[in-house]
């Protein structure tokens, strides 16, 4: 669903001298009166959607709160439309002004950028939250079916537009987080705030915003283990193992993926994906047999658990297990073994429905072994077409530092031809992404 596509300013000045039906305003505001204050806003030209996405609520709630439908009488959604509003919190008789105020609403809508600064001082306050914490169960319902849609969504989304998406929910969890709920409800709430915080921290290092991610990560470790579900846990451990793969240390993968697969006391998909994942790094690292070892240990997990046909975010299907264990390969040096394997995934995501990056990146693992067996223009060819097969806002820094690598396997004295012109296109698709991310892209190596 669509909320507002640009940016969107309150004067702080309506709330003082304003009118509403020859009323001062600010009658409304200490009557809590969101209908009035809905109306008084879409008077002065702000479109439903608009109104929603400064409070965190979709276009057709804000409307149907405007037009008497519903009422608004929870305190956590009056702190909301306070903050978002720019209202003064005293007027309408909601304490002080809160540390979250005085940031700002943090997005617009799905298309707004939010700037890393934000989101990582949204994360030291839902790091706070869950370390200290009124919910009905049906509020937590809908938290739980708004994070499950972002799971579905969040493959084929962009990752700027998901970033967006999730500020708002987490916006949420940390405004009910504030005050501890009884046992059940907690685990719950804090079950959520772990998968819109994987999902966060996945964004940002596709972005290439390292440090951010790592930090996101974290708080989704100390958000699983708050909600006391093994799972979680495990889930959160072997997502996290996928960033020194990318941008980092692979030993670091391993450890993590030692540690998923420690808490896995029965099997399950992110175990499975733990014990990929730490074959591809093993194989990166260049423990060949420790590699080939651990494929066999993920395809033994996998087959234990069965397969799902899902391409939703965290789970891993067959064509899945294939993508990784084709890397493990590519790393290892068995190019015939990759090859095979990365026909057999890639002939599974061509019969899916969703945009993923998985077949792009499976691509420039091709690229990598075409390089290996010495078919540089090939490999440089095959990883130029990779990414162009992207929408241009998927084209991120995950994405093009793959492809690079194609590059760095050619010394720079014989970069020409197909390979120069990787060398180009990749240097002009991170400068593209510097201007969509505001300037936060990596820099040309």
């Amino acid at each position: 669903m669509e909320v507002a596509r640009v940016r969107v300013e309150i004067d702080p000045a309506w709330w003082v001298s304003g009118t509403w039906e020859g009323r001062p305003i600010r009658q409304f505001l200490e009557r809590r009166d969101v209908t009035a204050i809905f109306r008084f806003l879409h008077a002065r030209g702000l479109s439903y959607g608009a109104i929603g996405g400064l409070v965190g609520i979709s276009p057709n709630r804000a409307a149907e709160i405007a037009k008497s439908v519903r009422q608004v009488t929870a305190y956590e959604v009056l702190e909301r439309v306070a903050v978002g509003l720019r209202i003064p919190r005293a007027v309408m008789g909601l304490g002080h002004e809160s540390r979250l105020a005085a940031t700002g609403p943090l997005i617009t809508g799905d298309r707004a950028q939010v700037p890393v600064a934000e989101l990582s001082a949204l994360r030291a306050r839902l790091d706070e939250a869950l370390a200290a914490a009124t919910v009905s169960g049906r509020q937590l319902e809908m938290i739980e079916e708004s994070t499950h849609d972002h799971v579905r969504a969040y493959p084929a989304t962009p990752p700027t537009a998901m970033l967006a998406r999730i500020a708002v929910e987490c916006a949420e969890v940390l405004t009910l987080s504030r005050r501890r709920q009884p046992a059940a409800l907690q685990a719950r709430l804090s079950g959520a705030a772990a998968l819109l915080a994987t999902l966060c921290a996945d964004a940002l290092m596709r972005l290439g915003e390292t440090t951010d991610a790592r930090l996101w990560y974290r708080t989704a470790v100390l958000a699983a283990d708050d909600s006391a579900l093994p799972h979680l846990s495990v889930l959160v451990r072997a997502q996290a193992a996928m960033l020194p793969y990318y941008f980092g240390d692979p030993q670091q993968t391993v450890a993590l993926a030692d540690k998923a697969l420690t808490l896995s006391a029965t099997p399950c998909a992110s175990a499975a994906l733990a014990a990929a994942g730490r074959a591809r790094a093993l194989a990166r690292l260049g423990a060949a047999e420790a590699a080939r070892t651990a494929m066999r240990t993920a395809r033994n997990l996998f087959d234990e658990v069965g397969a799902t046909d899902s391409d939703a975010a965290f789970e891993f299907p067959a064509k899945r297990l294939l993508f990784y264990l084709s890397g493990a390969a590519t790393w290892s040096g068995d190019t015939a073994t990759a090859y095979r394997l990365q026909d057999e995934a890639l002939e599974l995501y061509r019969a899916s429905p969703a945009v993923s990056i998985d077949p792009t990146l499976i691509l420039l693992d091709r690229s990598m072994c075409l390089a290996r067996d010495r078919r540089t223009d090939e490999a440089a060819t095959t990883a130029c077409e990779a990414v162009t097969i992207l929408p241009k806002p998927q084209r991120t820094e995950i994405v093009l530092t793959r492809a690079y690598d194609v590059v760095a396997t050619v010394p720079p004295i014989e970069r020409h031809g197909p390979v120069a012109d990787l060398d180009g296109y990749v240097r002009e698709c991170r400068r593209q992404a510097r201007t969509l991310t505001g300037g936060n892209a990596a820099i040309d190596p």
